[in-house]
């Protein structure tokens, strides 16, 4: 049987699921693809650190560059994660013509375009399935699966940490804090949670969906990032009474196409939104019952309709079932001589843009903080109207005159910027408590 030959650099929770799910399905790997791939060498940061599986002495060394330069080696996985010194583990690999599969979101994010150019100039591949959505194969299929597709409309909930916040806040109505508090406790949420919880990992993540689903790369500065913190038990609660969940959604959207206009021949340019925000999601959608860590993307493509995708987007087990998918196509793109059957990334739409977040148009839930007092909602209507914007309905819960009291109104569709800009002058008002909370409304059809 063929063989190839792994040479794996980071031993830590992802690189050891990895090195145990080899042990424990690569005789059934190579018996599916005629390929055996063995494991030559794991570069570790110590070799007795704690690690979820044991990889054994013999095959660990502290240098990262012996696995890499090693001759025998001619597949390397970069699993040790970070944006520094994974970048010029990677592009060594590719210099040396060996193909290289990540799981590394962050460092493809930042550094993608520069990867992707690295492996076109050397001949050579780069493999990344499992930097997004952990085992559910979502890069695979927006490569292959729907490569006879524009994807118009791409939906993701990609961290599973605020999901499951999320989730809790919901069933158990309570407050963000508390429940950050136990899921750092339990191992959810990291004892940093910025980049969870601000909404920065799912940025990544749906920055590297973006670029390949409309064929330019997308700057990380592009994407308006919005995270979870500031939602409170009431939005959740008011959300609920209205026919919605609300979750973490990066969300991307074909926002002008126009075929018509377009020569014969030539595919319309992009013009598309790439957001992460918290959204209101109806109840009756399924992507409103993804609950706990897990993930979901809902992709519509022009031709295929609505599809779903749904699992586990992080563990040690759920990234190792896609490193060991990337390694399978990698081992074969080596046996019969393909390095590049499947390029990484293909940009074909040079003049594709991001749409700033001002211009993008939604549906709006919105929580006021008001004195309950005769006038009060005819001076909102009033500055909401001087904004064109339509008010489609309004929550007020019972009150004593002259009490506190909160206020929900749901607009309707308005550009990002009008909403906001309206916002600024309602919260001015004498009779508006606190600063308004704007929640945007996806609907999903």
């Amino acid at each position: 049987m063929h063989q190839v030959t792994l040479g794996m650099i980071g031993g830590g929770t992802v690189g050891s699921g990895v090195f145990h799910a080899l042990q424990r399905n690569g005789d059934l790997l190579a018996a599916r693809i005629g390929v055996r791939v063995k494991v030559q060498k794991v570069a570790v940061k110590a070799v007795d650190e704690p690690r979820p599986y044991r990889i054994p002495r013999a095959v660990m060394c502290t240098d990262w560059q012996r696995v890499v330069q090693d001759p025998q080696v001619n597949l390397v996985a970069e699993l040790a994660g970070g944006t520094t010194v994974a970048r010029t583990m990677i592009l060594t690999a590719l210099k040396l013509g060996k193909p290289v599969v990540t799981a590394n979101k962050a460092l493809l994010s930042a550094h993608g375009e520069e990867l992707f150019a690295a492996a076109r100039q050397y001949g050579t591949n780069l493999y990344y399935e499992a930097s997004v959505c952990g085992g559910i194969p979502i890069i695979k299929a927006l490569r292959e699966g729907f490569v006879g597709n524009r994807i118009t409309h791409l939906y993701g909930i990609v961290n599973g940490t605020c999901n499951y916040i999320l989730t809790r806040m919901k069933c158990e109505g309570a407050e963000f804090a508390d429940v950050l508090k136990d899921a750092q406790a339990q191992g959810y949420a990291e004892a940093e949670p910025s980049l969870d919880v601000d909404g920065f990992d799912a940025q990544h993540k749906i920055g590297i969906l973006a670029s390949l689903a409309h064929g330019f790369w997308v700057n990380p500065r592009d994407i308006y990032v919005e995270g979870i913190r500031a939602l409170t038990r009431a939005d959740i609660q008011f959300a609920g009474q209205l026919g919605y969940t609300i979750k973490l959604l990066g969300i991307i959207k074909r926002i002008e196409e126009s075929p018509a206009r377009t020569p014969r021949g030539r595919i319309p340019s992009a013009r598309i939104q790439v957001s992460v925000y918290p959204a209101l999601v109806p109840n009756a959608h399924v992507l409103a019952s993804v609950n706990h860590v897990f993930n979901a993307a809902f992709v519509r493509g022009d031709i295929v309709g609505d599809t779903l995708f749904y699992g586990r987007g992080a563990g040690k087990d759920a990234t190792a079932s896609a490193v060991l998918s990337d390694l399978a196509d990698a081992a074969l793109d080596l046996k019969f001589g393909t390095p590049q059957r499947v390029p990484p990334f293909v940009p074909h739409e040079r003049a594709g843009a991001v749409v700033p977040i001002a211009e993008v148009v939604t549906r709006y839930f919105v929580r006021l903080n008001v004195v309950d007092r005769p006038g009060v909602l005819a001076q909102i209507s009033a500055l909401l109207g001087a904004a064109r914007i339509g008010i489609s309905s309004v929550i007020q819960p019972e009150s004593r005159e002259g009490a506190s009291v909160p206020l929900i109104l749901m607009l309707h569709d308005a550009p990002s910027g009008a909403v906001t800009g309206a916002l600024k002058k309602i919260g001015r008002l004498a009779a508006v408590r606190s600063a308004p909370v704007m929640i945007r409304v996806e609907d999903l059809c």
